[in-house]
């Protein structure tokens, strides 16, 4: 513990957990490692900024369901079928394994690592200058890993709580004789406290709105965000991708919500390249989803409509940050 900044590790429910604290800031935050290496609390003054419906990490493990801040890898989003294309190969999925998810229209969504349990703590520290926690995710070790997505890699992630911001960096150093492609994201869950949903204002940092069929895959068709500035969550529910991210001179770019006095700001680093932003209707709740690549991208950068598909070349590897911040 030093200059207000601690980390604390502990056991909750059987769930290890490390809590991130900046006491000038009056911020905290909570890791599940043994739930998906998830946070589940942001919290500000005593209030979660995330959307976590449980009592308890292991309570969320015994009832599965999106919240918080889950980690979507090796894919994003949807697969079009149960096969991808990597590298000019064609990879089946097996659905004996049951070990992925599906979207109500019978899609592979959001990878394989959802409330994995894969994940090892490296570290949990703090200095002067911040607080956190590093852990580390071998999925080169785990045969029904492989068996899904047959490429090597080393996933490292780590929370770091500095001047009342959250950084979340994630490095992906590839382990495979070949290129390691790219379309891992996170879908983190927010909430306000001062205003009702259908009174929050959205500000969406994008210049282009991709167009999706009826089963929320893009077609390769973009248009020009028509959203206002701010959009009011009132008007319609999202659940839209978007690129051509408006960006700063510091290469970032800010997506944030508003009530009355609260905002939630997501900054995304420059290799997110993509945002999906989802905010149903009824649902207290929105997500600003960082994503390295568009939802499909691996079987649409096969088919060449889509271009920005990112790798890492053997032995190499990619690092990229998102932040959260908060005004109460």
């Amino acid at each position: 513990m030093s200059s207000g900044y601690s980390a604390t590790r502990y056991a909750d429910d059987g769930v290890e957990v490390v809590r991130l604290a900046d006491r000038t800031h009056e911020t905290e935050v909570a890791i599940a490692i043994g739930a998906g290496n998830m946070a589940f609390e942001l919290k500000v003054l005593g209030r979660n900024f995330l959307w976590f419906p449980f009592a308890s990490p292991a309570e969320l493990l015994a009832h599965p369901r999106f919240c918080g801040v889950p980690f979507l890898a090796p894919w994003a989003n949807r697969l079009d079928g149960d096969s991808y294309w990597v590298n000019g190969k064609q990879y089946e999925l097996n659905a004996g394994i049951a070990n992925f998810r599906r979207d109500p229209n019978g899609k592979p969504i959001h990878g394989l690592l959802n409330y994995s349990r894969d994940w090892t703590l490296v570290s949990a520290d703090a200095d002067g200058h911040s607080a956190q926690a590093t852990s580390r995710l071998s999925f080169g070790e785990h045969p029904n890993l492989m068996a899904q997505f047959p490429f090597a890699h080393t996933i490292t992630m780590t929370y770091r709580l500095a001047d009342g911001v959250l950084e979340v960096e994630t490095a992906l150093r590839n382990q495979a004789d070949e290129a390691l492609p790219l379309a891992i994201g996170y879908h983190p869950y927010f909430q306000l406290h001062d205003a009702p949903r259908d009174q929050w204002k959205v500000h969406l940092a994008a210049r282009d709105h991709l167009v999706l069929n009826g089963q929320l895959i893009p077609t390769g068709e973009r248009n020009p965000v028509a959203f206002g500035d701010l959009h009011l969550l009132e008007q319609e529910q999202l659940d839209d991708v978007f690129s051509g991210l408006i960006r700063g001179a510091d290469g970032r770019a800010r997506f944030w919500v508003q009530g009355l006095r609260e905002r939630v700001t997501v900054v995304y680093g420059p290799k997110y390249l993509v945002a999906v932003v989802f905010a149903p209707n009824g649902k207290e709740f929105i997500c600003f989803e960082p994503m390295a690549a568009v939802t499909n991208a691996f079987n649409l950068a096969h088919a060449g409509v889509y271009r920005d598909l990112q790798s890492v070349p053997p032995g190499g590897e990619w690092r990229e940050s998102y932040w959260i911040e908060i005004v109460t």
